[in-house]
């Protein structure tokens, strides 16, 4: 399994852990950062899932699993997830891989996921099948789990199929080549979204419980509908950074505007009745203003 220092880095030591888990990723398709916070960080977000865990009804569906919890927007239901989203080492390691074909990434979905006794093994899947597109030379999607339980091969740990990014996708692919993501409580699994991988099958009389945090590029239809999710009297607490993250600023070029400006707006408390303002990468920019030269 691909795993990193379990030593706490420094400022140095995390760039160098990053660009390591980059390689990683790309040759392997995962890889595994132990011990990425804190138990009492973890402490937090599990104290703040607890309640909605307990009175989330059990999924319905052969993907979401039938003895499965899902738990979505969990920025607001468990801010302690905010940090999750936004570990430093993390986001590194995704804007790296993600950044160079878009302009800013986005936030694709939080989900809490409570695997019970008695699940069985997840089919085969990439979670960029969401996005119908044959071709996809270059990553989409960056998944984050991280485990509030120790994640075990007998309670579900998600199975990883090792290079398969690099494959045509089959349902039908061995399970003997697959892999267990074994991992502790505290820990975080960084996996593309061309890797296929399946949530895995509990053996145990314990729940195995984890949180998703994906990011897709930004020009990308995100799998939760962020604006329903965080609207505006939600969104206006969160960081500025956070806020960009769900999609409150443009995507260059012209994209998510709101009344042809930047979405941030609405969160200022801006007049809705205003100009339309470009929003373009410099390169266009530039061949725009050469074509039309300075004379307005």
């Amino acid at each position: 399994m691909t795993m990193m220092s379990a030593v706490r880095p420094g400022a140095s030591e995390a760039s160098r852990l990053a660009r390591h888990a980059i390689v990683d990723l790309l040759a392997h398709g995962y890889v595994i950062l132990p011990d990425a916070v804190s138990a009492a960080q973890i402490d937090a977000v599990g104290a703040e899932m607890g309640p909605y865990f307990a009175a989330t009804p059990r999924c319905q569906g052969d993907f979401y699993g039938w003895q499965t919890t899902r738990v979505g927007g969990l920025l607001s239901k468990a801010p302690s997830v905010q940090r999750l989203v936004l570990h430093p080492q993390v986001l590194d390691v995704v804007e790296t891989i993600l950044a160079p074909s878009c302009d800013c990434i986005q936030l694709n979905l939080t989900q809490g996921v409570r695997i019970h006794p008695g699940e069985r093994v997840q089919a085969a899947h990439r979670d960029e099948e969401m996005w119908p597109c044959e071709t996809k030379v270059k990553p989409w999607l960056v998944n984050v789990i991280w485990a509030l339980t120790d994640f075990t091969e007998e309670n579900g740990a998600t199975l990883l199929w090792p290079g398969s990014h690099n494959e045509t996708l089959d349902r039908r692919i061995s399970p003997q080549r697959a892999i267990a993501a074994r991992m502790k409580r505290g820990s975080a699994l960084l996996f593309l979204g061309a890797l296929t991988h399946a949530g895995g099958a509990n053996a145990t009389e314990s729940p195995r419980d984890g949180i998703i945090v994906s990011y897709c590029l930004g020009w990308l239809r995100q799998y939760e509908n962020q604006y329903l999710t965080y609207p505006p009297e939600i969104a206006r607490a969160f960081p500025k950074a956070l806020q960009e993250l769900i999609g409150y600023r443009m995507h260059r070029p012209n994209l998510g505007g709101w009344q042809g400006r930047c979405p941030k707006g609405v969160l200022d408390g801006e007049d809705a009745i205003g100009p339309h303002i470009d929003a373009l990468p410099p390169a266009i920019a530039a061949e725009l203003k050469a074509h039309y030269g300075e004379v307005r």
